[in-house]
Order: structure tokens, then sequence, then C-alpha cells
């Protein structure tokens, strides 16, 4: 059921409804990345990858979490993907993508900080699609 604390404030959604939006956005952002990936090279696979990254991670929180703000849900995926860049600074991530491919997507292998950038961009465009899909209520 959708609340509204005051005529100002937009309802928030149904946490299902959220989580259903959330997981098919999650699939759709993987689809997206593996897309980019198939059509373009260089920096624009790398750095669009890089925002995609982060919207995938916000995505996840607002399945785990939906009733999490917009603002909060890009803050705490932004400081996901910044923490995941920084570890790249030391060893372990690099050791890990040369024996996974599941690890090389997650972890990446080495610290490159243009890549903190384009986790910024990320997380704005996620965070203004989350805004616009917390506005729209679920038709009963």
């Amino acid at each position: 059921m959708s609340t509204s604390i005051s005529p100002d404030l937009p309802a928030v959604a149904d946490p299902a409804w959220t989580r259903a939006a959330a997981a098919l956005a999650a699939s759709a952002t993987v689809g997206a990345g593996l897309g980019l990936r198939a059509v373009a090279g260089g920096d624009v696979a790398k750095y669009g990858g890089d925002a995609l990254y982060t919207v995938l991670l916000l995505t996840l929180v607002v399945l785990v979490a939906p009733r999490v703000t917009p603002l909060r849900a890009a803050a705490v995926a932004l400081a996901a993907s910044c923490a995941v860049e920084f570890l790249q600074l030391g060893p372990v991530p690099a050791e890990l993508s040369r024996r996974s491919v599941i690890a090389r997507l997650v972890l990446g292998s080495t610290f490159n900080a243009p890549d903190l950038f384009w986790y910024v961009v990320g997380a704005a465009v996620g965070c203004l699609a989350h805004t616009a899909l917390r506005r729209r209520r679920p038709r009963a």
C-alpha cells in the first residue's frame, strides 16, 4: 500500500513492487553491460561499464532495502564501487582476477583513478532513475 505523509511528497511504492522493479533493473543493467561490451570497445566499453557497475550495485541495494531513499542507495553504491577500486591497490584482486572471470568482473584487477569519476556518473544516473520510479505508483 502506498502512503504519503504530505501532499507535497510522492508516495513510496509497495516494497514488493519496488523489489520487483529493482530485480528487473538489475537484469537490464547486466544486459546493458554485456551489450556494451559486445558492441563497443576501448574507453566507451570500459567507462560505460564502470558507470553500469555502480548502477547495478544501486539496484541491488534497493532490492535488499526497498524503502531506501534514492540518495542513500546511490551513496551506498558509490561507496562500495570506490571501496572495490581502492582494494585494487593491493595484490588480492589481481590474483583473484587471474583465477576467475567472475572475480575479474566483480573486483577488477588494477586501480584506475578515472574509474572513480565514472562511478559518480553511475550513482547519479541511478539516483535519478530511482527517484523517477519511486514517484510512480503501481496500479491496483
